[in-house]
């Protein structure tokens, strides 16, 4: 393999669908109340598939020099375990896309607030910079809260909650309060397809100590953490469609909770934490068509 595939792998490039759900929902909010930026929406999507491509290496690297990822690791191949990229390469490459991320943060303040802003301008430097400590503090690190249980906390924060209403701050410079139920809804999904992954890797987490909240419940209880996150994700997008004055084309969003509602059937039905491996797939592209649906009604059929 070349060192460009094996930096494609590392990358996974798989994951960005779901880390740019959020930016896709805030940018429709922002048009639902009037306000639309190309650049800003382009610039955001390259921030956050920064970020993610960061958390990315980061997980490879934090994993890997930990032994986490063993030979009875469940999923594809990490670029570390499989011998792709060294560590030092890994970590090169965490260092410079800290580079590229700074760069994209610094211009998306600019775009969004002007020259003029000092105290908005400084809020959200603050927030990239924890943005990029969170990336990496996943699982580097003695303190990686990863192995503690909080990634779920974090997932839900930067996928949801930031993402969504962060990304419509930047266009209208306020947050209603109905739209954190939309940014509820894909912070849930996002953090349905992370516990999905840590069920699936119960066995395999357990052994080396890195615990998540899916090894602290063991798998029954994590499946029932898992259809309850996901059902109150849907109620939350649908109080927002009822609540909202938009076409009647909006509630078009929810047709993307049907693959959702067969996952989580599947999960119901499947007994070995394996089986649960290509259902990470169809959970992140359903939440990332639920995302473009949202989109579309909101951006386009107002």
């Amino acid at each position: 393999m070349t060192k460009v595939k094996a930096w494609l792998n590392a990358a996974r490039l798989r994951t960005l669908p779901l880390s740019i759900s959020g930016i896709i929902v805030g940018t429709a909010l922002a048009a639902y109340y009037g306000v639309t930026n190309i650049t800003i929406f382009a610039l955001a999507l390259c921030t956050t598939i920064g970020l993610q491509v960061t958390s990315n290496f980061a997980n490879d690297y934090g994993d890997g020099v930990k032994g986490t990822d063993g030979d009875d690791r469940i999923g594809p191949k990490r670029a570390l375990q499989s011998g792709l990229l060294s560590a030092a390469e890994l970590k090169k490459g965490i260092y410079i896309s800290i580079i590229i991320n700074a760069v994209l943060i610094v211009s998306l303040i600019i775009t969004s607030f002007g020259l003029k802003e000092i105290l908005y301008p400084i809020l959200f430097l603050m927030l990239g910079s924890f943005a990029i400590w969170a990336a990496i503090k996943y699982t580097v690190g003695k303190s990686a809260y990863g192995y503690q249980g909080l990634g779920d906390v974090f997932v839900f924060i930067f996928f949801g909650l930031v993402s969504v209403l962060g990304s419509m701050f930047l266009y209208v410079k306020f947050i209603s309060l109905i739209s954190v139920l939309p940014s509820i809804a894909i912070g849930l999904l996002s953090v349905g397809v992370l516990n999905l992954n840590n069920m699936r890797d119960i066995k395999s987490d357990a052994a080396v100590g890195k615990n998540t909240l899916a090894v602290k419940m063991g798998l029954s209880r994590a499946k029932n953490y898992h259809y309850t996150i996901l059902v109150l994700s849907f109620l939350c997008l649908f109080c927002f469609l009822l609540t909202t004055n938009a076409s009647q084309l909006r509630y078009v969003s929810l047709v993307g909770y049907i693959p959702v509602l067969v996952h989580l059937r599947k999960v119901a039905l499947t007994n070995k934490a394996a089986d649960l491996d290509p259902e990470l797939k169809k959970l992140a592209l359903s939440t990332f068509f639920i995302a473009i649906l949202f989109f579309i009604s909101y951006y386009y059929f107002l």
